[in-house]
């Protein structure tokens, strides 16, 4: 399995802060907020990884990764997304480096407490499809929504007004090869974009996407209120705890 960690967009929320750098090199308690997402995916077994970057401070990402010794990788591999097209816009330029292999992907600026170690270990099992994680929250109108039914996640409404669960689709996906044909047969959304919740939802009709919740705290850091309690929760308990999965 390979791992894909998009970092592009202007990081407009975070403004001024993301005025002279990309959002996902801002700090995180101790280190830089892309850390993170990168010690998920090797914690969960990963060791090859492409990051998907953008805008005028791309450069500063290899100045501070290099090729990715320091986390134990085999390979670092980056690409560099123009405009901001969206997710799967950005997941689209990982093809070459996926070469039809099963892979994990994580948005930047998404922090875990624990480890997503399990949920990789059941993909691999699955073999095929997709499968997303989800976490509730006090606010799912911000995020994807699951609709529920039973076991089965029917579909996914994208930021909706008025939730039907109390889930959050977080940024952290498994997808097997077909994903870049699904991306294909994608129109951007009213927003300009490329949609993951389309991307899902494609695997959901096609009865393939199955469904974990993440165990621990979970955050974006996309926004000021966000980034201040991603700090918190980093000072508070650590991230990237390995052997929390069991406890819950």
């Amino acid at each position: 399995m390979k791992g894909v960690v998009l970092a592009g967009g202007l990081g407009s929320r975070l403004m001024p802060l993301t005025k002279v750098t990309n959002k996902h090199l801002l700090p995180v308690y101790d280190r830089p907020m892309i850390y993170y997402p990168i010690q998920a995916l090797v914690n969960a077994g990963i060791r090859e990884i492409m990051l998907v970057t953008g805008g005028s401070n791309a450069g500063d990402f290899l100045k501070l990764l290099g090729n990715g010794k320091a986390f134990g990788l085999r390979h670092l591999d980056y690409t560099y997304q123009q405009g901001e097209g969206g997710i799967a816009d950005a997941l689209r330029l990982a093809e070459y480096f996926a070469d039809g292999k099963p892979m994990c992907v994580v948005l930047g600026d998404n922090l875990i407490e624990n480890n997503i170690l399990d949920a990789a270990q059941a993909f691999r099992r699955q073999q095929s499809g997709a499968k997303i994680l989800l976490k509730k929250v006090k606010d799912p109108q911000r995020f994807g929504v699951p609709v529920l039914k039973g076991k089965r996640v029917v579909k996914i409404e994208e930021k909706p007004k008025k939730p039907r669960s109390p889930y959050a689709v977080t940024g952290i996906y498994f997808y097997d090869a077909q994903v870049f044909d699904i991306i294909k047969t994608l129109r951007p959304s009213g927003r300009g974009e490329l949609e993951i919740t389309d991307v899902n939802n494609a695997y959901i009709a096609a009865g393939t996407l199955t469904w974990d919740v993440l165990n621990g705290w979970w955050t974006d850091a996309g926004t000021i209120t966000s980034l201040h309690l991603a700090n918190q929760l980093v000072a508070r308990t650590g991230a990237n705890k390995i052997e929390a999965e069991a406890r819950g």
